[in-house]
C-alpha cells in the first residue's frame, strides 16, 4: 500500500466530519460544565504501567491491543487506549487529594490496535468524564443523568436505551467470585484459551468473552444479585430510584458486568440498535478501587466515556453555530476586504469571494452556509451602497455603505 494513504483504522476530519466532530464535543462540554466540571488535558502517552496496571495484564487491551514502543532511553511507553488510568495517574502525581471532590472532564484521541469496524478505529476519540472522591449513591445518580442530560442535548434521546447493574460491594464480590468459579470449573476444559487463564485470575473477565464457546457456557452462569449483601442492594436501590426520580429511564441489565477487581457497584452502558453491530456509545461505572491500587491514596471514584465517531453517527444534523456572511465584490476588491476584515473584527464569519461570476459566487456562499451576502456592485458603489441579500428567505434591500456594518451587526 503507497505510503501516502492513511495507515489502516485512521482516517483524516475534513471540514463536515470535523464540524460534526465538534458539535459532539462541545455540546458534551456545555453539559458537564452545568454540573460544575472543569476540563483536564492529560498526555497522549504515558509510562506503559499506567495502563497495564489499571486494565488488567490479562485484559485484551493489553495483551493485544496497546501501541507500545520503547523510546530511546529505553522507556516503555504507550499511547494512551483509554482516559481514564491518565486522569488517575494525574491526580497522584499531581498530588491533588486535598481538592476532593474533584470534577473532570476530558476529550481527545485514544488508539487502540483492534480490527476496524464502522464506527471503531484504531485512532477514535472520546469525551469523559470523572468525578472523584464521592461515596454516597448521589455521585452515581448525577454522573449517570448527567449522560443521559448528554445524549438528549444532542438530539439522541429517542435513539439510545440506558442499561444498569450493580456490581456490590467488597463482601458481594467475593461470595459471587466463590459461585462463579464453581459454576464455571466443570467447563474449564471447554472453555477458551484466554477464558481457562482467566478462570483463576479474573473469573468475571470470562463473562465478557467474545468467543461463542464461551457466550454458550456463560448463559447459565450465576448472576451476581444472588450474591448481593444488604449494604450493596441498598446502594444500587438509592441509585435507581434517584434516576427515576430525575426521569431518566433506564433498564436493569444483570449480565452487564466489569471483570476488574477495582470496580464496584454501579455499572452502565448507553446502547442503540441504529450501529448494527457496534451498540454501545457510552459506558461508565464506579471504581473505587483503582487509585489505592495505582499506588495512591484510597479514593472513590465514578466515571463514563463516550465514542465520538459513534455518537457523530447518531447526530442527524450538526449545526452550524457560527454561520459566515459572504461579502461579493463585483468592482473595488479593496473595499471588499476593508469591510471583511471589519466585521471579522467585530467577531463576524466572514466569507470572501474572489474570483468567478456573480452566479459561481452565490453558489460558494450557499455551498459555505452564509447566512447573508453583501453584493458590491459598480453600480452600488457608485451610488455609496451595496446590496444586502439574506439568504435564507431571498429578501435583499439596498443599504447605505456608511450603515453597512451596523445593519450586518444586527442581523
Amino acid at each position: 500500500m503507497s505510503s501516502l494513504q492513511p495507515v489502516r483504522g485512521t482516517h483524516d476530519l475534513l471540514p463536515e466530519d470535523s464540524r460534526r466532530h465538534r458539535f459532539v464535543e462541545e455540546t458534551a462540554f456545555s453539559v458537564v460544565r452545568r454540573y460544575g466540571y472543569g476540563e483536564i488535558v492529560t498526555p497522549i502517552f504515558e509510562f506503559t504501567e499506567v495502563f497495564s496496571r489499571t486494565l488488567g495484564e490479562t485484559s485484551d487491551v493489553v495483551t493485544k491491543e496497546m501501541y507500545t514502543f520503547a523510546d530511546r532511553s529505553g522507556d516503555s511507553l504507550t499511547l494512551r487506549p483509554e482516559g481514564t488510568a491518565g486522569v488517575a495517574r494525574a491526580f497522584i502525581s499531581g498530588g491533588l487529594s486535598q481538592n476532593l471532590p474533584l470534577k473532570l472532564f476530558y476529550r481527545g484521541p485514544m488508539f487502540r490496535h483492534e480490527r476496524p469496524q464502522k464506527g471503531r478505529l484504531r485512532q477514535f476519540h472520546q469525551v469523559g468524564v470523572e468525578l472523584l472522591g464521592v461515596e454516597g449513591p448521589q455521585a452515581d445518580i448525577e454522573v449517570v443523568s448527567m449522560a443521559w442530560r448528554m445524549l438528549q442535548a444532542l438530539g439522541l434521546g429517542d435513539k439510545v436505551q440506558l442499561e444498569i447493574n450493580t456490581l456490590g460491594d467488597a463482601e458481594s464480590r467475593v461470595a459471587y467470585r466463590d459461585a462463579l468459579v464453581a459454576y464455571l470449573t466443570p467447563y474449564k476444559d471447554k472453555l477458551s484459551k484466554d477464558s481457562r487463564a482467566r478462570l483463576d485470575k479474573n473469573p468475571m473477565r470470562v463473562l465478557d468473552s467474545k468467543e461463542e464457546g464461551d457466550k454458550a457456557i456463560v448463559i447459565g452462569a450465576p448472576l451476581i444479585h444472588d450474591s448481593l449483601s444488604p449494604a450493596a442492594q441498598e446502594f444500587f436501590a438509592q441509585v435507581t430510584s434517584g434516576l427515576t426520580a430525575l426521569g431518566v429511564p433506564f433498564v436493569v441489565n444483570p449480565k452487564l458486568v466489569r471483570g476488574l477487581d477495582y470496580y464496584c457497584h454501579t455499572a452502565f452502558e448507553f446502547t442503540t440498535t441504529a450501529l448494527g453491530a457496534q451498540g454501545t456509545v457510552l459506558a461508565g461505572g464506579r471504581y473505587d478501587g483503582l487509585i489505592g491500587q495505582m499506588g495512591g491514596p484510597a479514593t472513590p471514584g465514578i466515571g463514563w466515556a463516550a465514542g465520538i465517531e459513534r455518537l457523530s453517527m447518531l447526530v442527524e444534523t450538526a449545526p452550524d453555530l457560527d454561520r459566515p456572511v459572504a461579502i461579493i465584490p463585483m468592482g473595488d476588491a479593496t473595499a471588499a476586504a476593508v469591510l471583511a476584515d471589519s466585521l471579522r473584527a467585530a467577531g463576524v464569519a466572514v466569507e470572501l469571494g474572489f474570483s468567478g461570476n456573480m452566479k459561481k459566487r452565490m453558489v460558494r456562499a450557499n455551498k459555505a452556509n452564509a447566512r447573508l451576502a453583501v453584493i458590491l456592485g459598480e453600480d452600488e458603489a457608485a451610488r455609496g451602497a451595496a446590496t444586502l441579500r439574506d439568504l435564507d428567505s431571498g429578501v435583499q434591500e439596498e443599504v447605505p455603505l456608511s450603515a453597512l456594518k451596523e445593519r450586518i451587526l444586527g442581523q
